[in-house]
């Protein structure tokens, strides 16, 4: 890999729910603050690559989240941080608590909580840039059980989060596929063990495929 960043200290922040949350650490412990995960690979490998430009990685990730409790955090845990790269993460569970008949999940708001964050992004962080990871299940634990229904919303999901990118001006990283394609190799419980959260092989894959797309397309240059 070989890419410069324009200035120093960059903030690249990385949000969402569980998936990128991965149990990291809410205080200043330098070994846990970007969890497990696929945000600490990829903060890893960048602050390696970038050392001598020495890039500032946040995780705001809470598990459990859905995209309107994203937006209820954006001025905190977005805003207040002026990420120049801003990376997103979101929607396997406001599938679930839709697919689950959870109170909260009566209403779908996916769509329209997702464009007020980008819109509030756009007005107040012009110059940041965007990726908008694509939401993924696996057929596994509690969405084979209706695996249809599941995957129905999920790509509706899916849809909605590639438009919203082409609007938005956004980098899409597709995930679904690499997922499916992962399986091929062996099955899918390997690379996300209950349907939804990735195995430490899962994390490995979303990481590079996130890399080999966002360098791809050239804003880490920029």
């Amino acid at each position: 890999m070989s890419i410069s960043l324009s200035g120093n200290n960059k903030v690249f922040l990385f949000q969402g729910d569980s998936i990128t949350d991965g149990n990291r650490d809410r205080g200043n412990d330098l070994n846990h603050i970007l969890g497990h995960g696929y945000a600490y690979i990829i903060g890893s490998r960048l602050a390696n690559e970038l050392a001598e430009q020495r890039p500032v990685f946040y995780n705001r990730g809470v598990s459990g989240d859905r995209i309107s409790d994203l937006y209820a955090r954006w001025n905190e845990d977005v805003l207040y941080l002026q990420p120049d790269v801003l990376s997103i993460l979101v929607g396997a569970n406001d599938i679930w608590r839709t697919m689950m008949g959870d109170p909260g999940g009566i209403t779908d708001r996916f769509e329209r909580a997702y464009r007020h964050v980008l819109e509030e992004t756009r007005e107040r962080l012009p110059q940041a840039k965007l990726v908008l990871c694509e939401p993924f299940l696996m057929k596994v634990g509690a969405p084979a059980e209706n695996w249809a229904e599941w995957q129905k919303l999920l790509e509706h999901y899916q849809r909605i989060v590639r438009s919203l990118a082409e609007e938005f001006h956004a980098v899409f990283v597709p995930l679904q596929a690499a997922f499916e394609a992962a399986a091929l190799r062996t099955d899918d419980v390997y690379w996300v063990w209950d349907g939804v959260h990735p195995t430490a092989a899962g994390h490995d894959l979303i990481a590079a495929q996130w890399l080999s797309v966002v360098m791809q397309s050239g804003i880490l240059e920029g």
